[in-house]
């Protein structure tokens, strides 16, 4: 099972998050309760089999070419959101710090954050606890170096290929 599938189970299905979050390892995070949709695969179908899935959504977050600047730019955004230290976490080498999906929201923006659920066909108090668990993971393991990568993480098509085993098991 891929990491977004544990995270949407962890988080929709009721699991407990490990306080302080794991190093970068994935262990303990729940399974996924029927949720395949949001993926965008074909499992499932469903109204929440939104344009893209999840996973696209994540990809127009971190990657060059997505909505936030890429890598580099969602990190400067939760830094100027006041959360330098938890970003900073996530990017480091050390446990990664959580933050809460109001947090979240503040640093995105409602409008993003809007724009996020409606291609999902969610609404944002579903989303919002999806990204406040997705995103530290996948910027530790886009940052296993512990820095931004200069060149960012590549496009969003190049992205979601590279993630693609961890994306989807």
């Amino acid at each position: 099972m891929g990491l977004l599938d544990s995270v949407l189970g962890q988080v929709l299905g009721g699991a407990q998050q490990q306080p302080g979050g794991a190093a970068g390892g994935l262990e303990g995070l729940g399974a996924l309760g029927g949720l395949g949709a949001l993926l965008g695969g074909n499992a499932g179908g469903g109204a929440n089999a939104g344009a893209g899935g999840l996973a696209e959504v994540l990809g127009g977050l971190l990657a060059n070419d997505g909505q936030m600047g890429g890598l580099g730019g969602l990190v400067s955004k939760f830094e100027q959101a006041g959360l330098g230290d938890a970003v900073g976490s996530w990017v480091g080498n050390g446990p990664n710090q959580q933050v809460s999906p109001d947090q979240v929201q503040g640093a995105l923006g409602n409008d993003a954050i809007s724009s996020m659920a409606s291609k999902l066909g969610i609404n944002a108090q579903t989303l919002l606890p999806l990204l406040a668990t997705a995103l530290p993971l996948l910027i530790n393991h886009l940052t296993p170096q512990g820095k931004v990568p200069e060149q960012g993480a590549g496009n969003q098509q190049d992205l979601m290929a590279s993630l693609s085993g961890l994306l989807r098991g």
